[in-house]
């Protein structure tokens, strides 16, 4: 499972006053922590705690990069940010994210095909987010047919289903569920499958706990990536254990650290 950390982001106000103040110590912090919790890439999101969008992320990604040495997930609405950032990154990145509306896909497989980067795409399209299983397969095929026209491999994408609230629309998280193992069928080798977890449990009372029966419950339909937060730690807990239920990990009685190291 590769676990994307999702801590640095700009709607968190510890991270907007970090940016704003240029504080590295916040920043450097928080990478730190989540890499030693078993994160092994950061997605990095200014957000909206910056009027100059691009230097902001320049001076972030500077700042993680100086205290970890993982992957970084360039996260922005802006598409400015795009460019400089990838080319400001000192391993592979992951673009994070474009979606299966076709001038998205104009913009972004050219970019992640020039800095060899992964890209996650998610199954929006114009008509907004699908509601059944069906439609995110045609989206996801849409993409990957694309990636592969312009020379991305489907190694290189990670397909994201589009998780909703489960407080708001109770029948999505099985249709989600069941999106995820008919996108590992979509080609061979197949596209990587990854969520933003959070989404599942907003406004609901006992996050979480939704957060984590979610995220094992998708690790069992084929779920190989996700972006959560791993400070966590009965979250990372569950994940750590269903991939070993799996026989994706050895068993030893300190499972749980020998994972994290």
């Amino acid at each position: 499972m590769l676990v994307i950390g999702d801590r640095i982001n700009g709607m968190f106000g510890d991270v907007r006053r970090a940016i704003q103040r240029q504080d590295r110590e916040v920043i450097q912090d928080l990478a730190r922590r989540q890499v030693e919790a078993g994160a092994q890439a950061l997605d990095l999101n200014v957000g909206t705690a910056s009027d100059e969008p691009v230097e902001a992320m320049l001076w972030l990604m500077e700042a993680v990069q100086e205290a970890v040495d993982v992957r970084l997930c360039i996260d922005s609405a802006k598409n400015v940010v795009f460019e400089p950032a990838l080319d400001a990154c000192r391993g592979r990145p992951i673009i994070n994210s474009t979606t299966g509306a076709q001038d998205k896909l104009d913009f972004f497989l050219p970019l992640a095909r020039k800095y060899d980067a992964e890209l996650i795409a998610l199954t929006i399209d114009e008509a907004g987010v699908p509601s059944t299983t069906e439609a995110r397969l045609e989206i996801a095929m849409r993409v990957l047919v694309a990636a592969m026209g312009q020379g991305l491999p489907a190694d290189a994408l990670y397909i994201d289903p589009v998780v909703l609230p489960v407080s708001a629309v109770q029948d999505q998280p099985a249709r989600v569920l069941e999106a995820i193992g008919q996108f590992r069928q979509l080609s061979s080798p197949p596209p990587h499958v990854v969520v933003g977890l959070s989404n599942i449990s907003q406004n609901a009372a006992r996050r979480s706990l939704i957060n984590r029966t979610m995220l094992v419950m998708a690790v069992a339909h084929g779920l190989d990536a996700a972006i959560i937060d791993p400070l966590d730690t009965e979250m990372m807990d569950a994940m750590i254990t269903a991939e070993l239920l799996l026989n994706k990990h050895l068993y030893c009685d300190s499972y749980l650290e020998a994972y994290r190291k």
